[in-house]
């Protein structure tokens, strides 16, 4: 049985606008390290773009997280919406300018990348639950039955990974036959460019201990127990299933983590309980973490 907290659309609305909001100003910030790390005597325009394009998305990141009353507040939401559509344009301008698509992603601009998405998630989160007057505990179920929903978790973990692992394989071996492109996720990509697990480490804690909650607070915490009230179960279930697939944007992984989500919310339904599915998946990108560390060892060892 879910938690019985019924959360309001115009904060739902909100919270995701708000985390957009982050995620475009942490591409900003990514640009701003391409340029620092460019050199060059060029600088002055796309310090500009970079500078202005965070200042509007602040100013909107600020007007998305007060209440908003539509009938009072047209000319707030109209200035929220100009700083919005402001702050996405030279976000382009800026990712132009930078030359943002020419070179892969490392390792600190992964983390960077995570701490606008799950690390922003993490922080509204809190202020959202306040305005609806509950705690984390109540609000995600935290308190019931803890122990066995995390033990559910871990266990439900190590049995899903096997087949995680299958299905990973079979759907790049088709891919290969299809001529399809079957790239890895940047971040495992990243990870085995990295020369030591010491600078594997924050790419790992971001995998382990942040992404879990906030993805599962996001997706299942949130999401999901809204539609589902609302009186669409089925939209509940696989509208957030394929969302929490497509943001790991990967097609090898992708049908391992539609069938992971669907894991995942099973283990919230059975438990009432959110420490059950951030159990689970935390321990699922640990496991797979320390794989990945094993296998590139063994790969890289002189024959």
């Amino acid at each position: 049985m879910l938690p019985e907290k019924p959360w309001r659309l115009e904060a739902l609305i909100r919270l995701g606008l708000s985390v957009v909001i982050c995620v475009c100003m942490g591409a900003l910030m990514l640009c701003l390290m391409r340029v620092f790390s460019g050199g060059g005597s060029r600088l002055g325009l796309p310090m500009a773009v970079i500078v202005v394009g965070l200042t509007v998305l602040a100013v909107a990141l600020h007007l998305a997280r007060r209440p908003w009353d539509v009938e009072h507040d047209r000319a707030r939401m109209l200035g929220f919406l100009a700083c919005l559509y402001a702050g996405l344009t030279l976000l382009a301008v800026a990712q132009k300018l930078t030359h943002a698509g020419a070179v892969k992603a490392g390792l600190w601009q992964l983390v960077i990348a995570a701490l606008s998405f799950q690390g922003a998630a993490l922080a509204l989160i809190g202020p959202f639950l306040r305005s609806h007057q509950t705690t984390w505990s109540d609000g995600f179920g935290f308190s019931h039955s803890r122990c066995r929903a995390v033990l559910l978790g871990l266990v439900t973990a190590m049995a899903f990974l096997p087949l995680a692992w299958l299905l990973q394989i079979g759907t790049a071996t088709l891919l290969m036959r299809l001529r399809v492109g079957a790239e890895a996720q940047p971040a495992i990509e990243a990870l085995r460019a990295a020369p030591t697990w010491l600078d594997r480490l924050p790419l790992g804690l971001v995998a382990i201990a942040l992404a879990p909650p906030a993805e599962e607070m996001l997706f299942r915490g949130l999401m999901y127990p809204f539609l589902k009230r609302a009186g669409f179960p089925h939209l509940a279930l696989w509208l957030t299933t394929l969302l929490f697939a497509a943001v790991h944007w990967n097609l090898v992984s992708f049908m391992p983590l539609v069938l992971l989500a669907l894991v995942l919310t099973w283990l919230y339904e059975r438990t009432g309980n959110l420490l059950a599915p951030i159990a689970a998946h935390s321990l699922f990108n640990a496991l797979n973490f320390v794989a990945l560390q094993f296998m590139d060892r063994a790969w890289t060892q002189p024959r």
